[in-house]
């Protein structure tokens, strides 16, 4: 679950730092004081867009920090590990967001990107904004929401695994019965690998008929260089180093007749003059045999160019084309030998149809049960959000074709009636904003509580409703904060009062700047709270008497 979130010049807040337990927590606070900031701020570490819109004026940056409990979620704990991101059980997300609109982002303090932040969010909050009830007049959607409902994961896992085996081999099999497209490949094959063969080399024979290309291209230049190179060392000029060298020893060996220390420097002079005459006549001999072959040369070079033009044509570098035969004598092997592999793949499709068939089979009656479930469980909720006689049905269709798909072979249809006699019609064209806001609400209560995440947010999914149905939606909140930790943004004192802490976010100015302050009441505080929500800005005696009233019906309910 969230144990804390720190903010720091992040829109109007200079800085924050909120602390959560489990169960139901609730966020209160007057009309544009910013109470979504939290939720903002959560979205921003799972991941969301940034911009420098969200750094508070006179910054540079704006900061934010997310800290995790991992103990109950494992599947959190198991994707750190896999990306090398845990750390001690624990989960910290940090994001900077710079005014230049670039932004940073670190998983227990590592760096880490977008993708990564938001397959990790996933696993551990789960969002739910003010405007999500739109999603649901998407039949896509619909058909997510009762397979989530349902929890039959792996079923959804086998059946969708199955259609895209099934596809796949589908394909193979097209490519490999080809008509005329698959002589004409076999053809090009054949003419390929005969090119490679002829002209590819391994790496070792590659490097060495580079080689050769450079020492032919430069042959002449070989020649007269190291034979220039030997008349310094050995010419008949007086300045050859061989002479010179000669004349050296003869003077030292005079001197060292004087002094035997001298005698070791004289054995170098030796050393050195049998080293030079090696050199000079191994310069010699290179000189004289330096290949000065045309024919070779052209042959060499043509070898080269044969192999660029081969690296063009099929877009590799010149070192990879030999390994490029192995690949086209596979798929030469498995077209010319097409028609043992046909009958292998479509046997294989024939089992894998099969398969589908039965757990498509088996989908198909967990979602028929699933969906009388839904629709029963939302029409009861219907009528406890104040409407009463209302009705909801998930309708499931075949889908269109009769191949495998991976969906499975329905499609799903919310119907609903919001008024007793009225036939139930489809959700995207009878609801109203409102209806479909109370209606969007019952479906998420009835499939709340379905994942594994640890943490739901909701920001003002309320909206549009109040008095004893607002009590009820608090009811349920709170109910849902007994399995797993909630927070909720609201405006309502009936669902406020439901918390099992609550937090007042307000505004404050000091004429040339305006601050955001974010704190959690106490007993006294939440009384105060619920106060002002019910009655605005004067708050009288019997206000205060009636939110003690809400708060003490809500800790006894």
């Amino acid at each position: 679950m969230l144990t804390s979130l720190y903010v720091r010049h992040f829109a109007v807040v200079e800085a924050a730092e909120v602390a959560f337990g489990p169960g139901l927590t609730v966020v209160s606070g007057e009309t544009g004081a910013g109470k979504s900031l939290l939720v903002d701020a959560l979205m921003l570490l799972a991941g969301a867009r940034a911009d420098s819109g969200m750094v508070r004026a006179g910054s540079d940056r704006a900061e934010l920090a997310a800290e995790f409990d991992l103990a109950d979620l494992p599947a959190a704990r198991d994707w750190l590990q896999r990306e090398e991101l845990d750390e001690d059980g624990g989960c910290q997300l940090r994001r900077v967001i710079r005014t230049e609109g670039s932004s940073k982002a670190w998983i227990n303090g590592r760096p880490a990107n977008a993708r990564q932040l938001g397959e990790l969010a996933a696993l551990l909050v789960e969002i739910h904004g003010q405007h999500e009830h739109q999603a649901l007049l998407s039949r896509s959607h619909q058909l997510a929401l009762l397979d989530a409902y349902a929890g039959h994961d792996d079923l959804l896992e086998q059946v969708r695994s199955s259609a895209v085996q099934w596809r796949e081999l589908g394909a193979r099999m097209r490519k490999l019965s080809g008509g005329d497209d698959r002589d004409r490949r076999i053809e090009l094959l054949r003419h390929e690998i005969g090119e490679l063969e002829k002209w590819a080399l391994p790496p070792a024979e590659l490097e060495e008929l580079e080689a050769n290309h450079k020492r032919l291209a430069n042959a002449g230049r070989l020649a007269e260089g190291t034979a220039g190179v030997v008349e310094l060392l050995d010419g008949d000029s007086e300045f050859a180093l061989r002479r010179a060298l000669g004349r050296a020893h003869a003077e030292l060996g005079k001197l060292a007749a004087l002094d035997g220390k001298l005698t070791p420097l004289l054995e170098l002079l030796d050393n050195a003059g049998i080293e030079l005459g090696e050199a000079a006549d191994g310069l010699a001999r290179y000189a004289q045999d330096v290949d000065l072959d045309p024919e070779r040369y052209t042959e060499v070079d043509n070898h080269l160019a044969r192999l660029h033009e081969l690296s063009r044509r099929h877009r590799l570098p010149v070192a990879e084309l030999h390994d490029r035969l192995a690949a086209l004598h596979a798929e030469l092997t498995e077209l010319e030998g097409a028609g043992d592999a046909l009958e292998q793949l479509a046997a294989q499709r024939q089992r894998l149809q099969d398969d589908y068939a039965s757990a498509a089979a088996r989908l198909s009656d967990a979602r028929t049960t699933a969906a009388a479930r839904l629709g029963d469980e939302v029409s009861v909720l219907m009528a406890e959000l104040g409407m009463a006689g209302g009705l909801l049905r998930a309708e499931l269709e075949p889908a269109a074709g009769g191949e495998p798909d991976p969906q499975g072979l329905e499609r799903c249809e919310l119907l609903v009636s919001a008024n007793p006699g009225q036939p139930p019609r489809p959700l995207r064209k009878v609801a109203s904003g409102g209806e479909l806001a109370r209606i969007s609400l019952a479906i998420e209560v009835a499939t709340l509580g379905k994942d594994t995440v640890g943490s739901m947010i909701f920001d003002e999914v309320d909206t549009g409703i109040g008095g004893a149905v607002a009590e009820v939606v608090g009811q349920k909140l709170r109910a849902l904060g007994a399995q797993r930790q909630v927070l909720c943004v609201t405006h309502l004192p009936q669902v406020a009062a439901q918390g099992h802490a609550h937090l007042r976010v307000s505004k404050h100015s000091d004429g040339d700047s305006t601050r955001t302050q974010i704190e959690r009441l106490d007993a006294a505080g939440r009384r105060d709270e619920l106060a002002r929500m019910l009655g605005g800005v004067e708050i009288t005696r019997e206000t205060r008497a009636h939110a003690k009233q809400m708060l003490e019906r809500a800790q006894t309910a």
